[in-house]
């Protein structure tokens, strides 16, 4: 199976963490985060001649330092952007790969899919930043979605989240507890994550991470996923506001 464009998969990512508002004007998709981060605060265009003022004067008005997010057909922005003095952020991969290849099905009491999110779920995603202006993202994410969480030693040791956009599961806040690392976790979750997508019709798992997040990008190599795409943000001067 030949997996999704850029722009398929860049939509699913969107769809599937959704800013509280979303706007678009004067060529920007522009969004309103509620505080959820960068995924859903950031502005990203729709042509490459957008204003770049319309998007900061919008943020500015509502208290955010501007903050944009550029894939690879954006490098005339990029340009511009960097021009103005705006510092790189975050160079991130989207991954994907094929649902029923990446499929296996966890053990009876290894892998659970629960929502809402227990409260160890919460206390997992909290330890590792993830509080609830994120939770209340995934709270606004459409159905079908779902959290994980997996369990080694007879103790909870990671949980994420997923959600479906037109054929694609989309694997978000994949959080490992530190003294349960190395130990198969990671590959728990997506390999689980593929078996549960492919019972709600999905023929995709894609996920997104970082490139400094490099132990990740390992294991996504190794469990055959493949970069698909890639975007990256440019941040304003933090002292003009609240990001």
């Amino acid at each position: 199976m030949s997996l999704p464009e850029a722009g398929k998969l860049v939509a699913a990512l969107d769809a599937t963490w959704p800013a509280l508002t979303t706007h678009r004007q004067d060529g920007w998709v522009l969004r309103d985060g509620a505080g959820g981060g960068k995924r859903v605060s950031a502005a990203s265009p729709m042509r490459e001649d957008a204003p770049v003022e319309v998007a900061e004067d919008w943020m500015r008005a509502r208290g955010q330092t501007p903050l944009f997010r550029l894939g690879a057909a954006d490098s005339a922005l990029d340009a511009v952007l960097t021009g103005r003095g705006y510092r790189l952020l975050d160079p991130t991969r989207i991954y994907a790969g094929d649902a029923e290849t990446l499929a296996r099905k966890p053990g009876h009491v290894q892998l659970f899919n629960i929502w809402p999110p227990l409260a160890i779920m919460r206390d997992i995603w909290a330890e590792g930043g993830i509080g609830a202006q994120r939770l209340a993202v995934m709270g606004r994410a459409g159905a079908p979605k779902t959290g994980f969480v997996a369990r080694i030693e007879d103790r909870a040791a990671g949980v994420a989240f997923c959600a479906l956009h037109e054929g694609i599961a989309m694997l978000h806040a994949i959080e490992v507890l530190p003294h349960m690392r190395r130990k198969g976790v990671g590959a728990l979750i997506v390999q689980g994550a593929a078996w549960w997508a492919q019972t709600q019709g999905a023929h995709t798992l894609a996920l997104a991470v970082t490139d400094a997040n490099t132990g990740a990008c390992a294991l996504y190599e190794r469990l055959g996923m493949q970069v698909c795409t890639r975007y990256h943000y440019r941040a304003g001067d933090e002292r003009e506001g609240l990001q």
